[in-house]
């Protein structure tokens, strides 16, 4: 891809993100700007093959965005107090657990399934090795922080 097809597609990226974003904590903005730009890069994603990938990638990772805060609001919450849990409330709180595990994997599943009519199997998995690659590079990053070391 030439020079301009790159600064194209990463605008229209940006764009993309900043919108969708727009709505979440400041700090975010900058991880998403700089997650559309590695996965971008990593996926080889042309510009035609980007205009249909990330409104479906935008909407899965709302829709994981959204069981996660339930999962922070109805299980983590309750963690915090776990001594005082009874085991009826435990089996409650575990119960619901499972289910939103279970959310989030059929949620993967139909992503997966959708998203290899957009780009092929090979870049797919592209896809899923870049998303490891920056969830690592992003830890490892605030951990020299904390450490100060950055």
């Amino acid at each position: 891809m030439n020079n301009f097809g790159k600064i194209w597609v990463f605008t229209v990226l940006f764009l993309t993100v900043a919108i969708v974003s727009g709505q979440d904590r400041p700090g975010m903005d900058k991880i998403k700007s700089l997650k559309v730009a590695f996965i971008t890069e990593r996926v080889g994603l042309t510009s035609k093959e980007a205009t249909m990938f990330w409104p479906v990638y935008n909407e899965h990772e709302e829709a994981l965005s959204q069981i996660r805060r339930k999962e922070r609001v109805e299980i983590r919450s309750k963690m915090a107090d776990f001594e005082n849990l009874s085991e009826n409330e435990a089996s409650k709180l575990l119960d619901q657990f499972i289910e939103l595990e279970r959310e989030k994997q059929e949620l993967n599943i139909v992503f997966l399934s959708n998203i290899r009519d957009v780009i092929s199997p090979k870049k797919t998995f592209l896809l899923i090795k870049a998303e490891e690659d920056f969830r690592k590079r992003l830890l490892r990053q605030i951990q020299q922080r904390r450490q100060g070391g950055g």
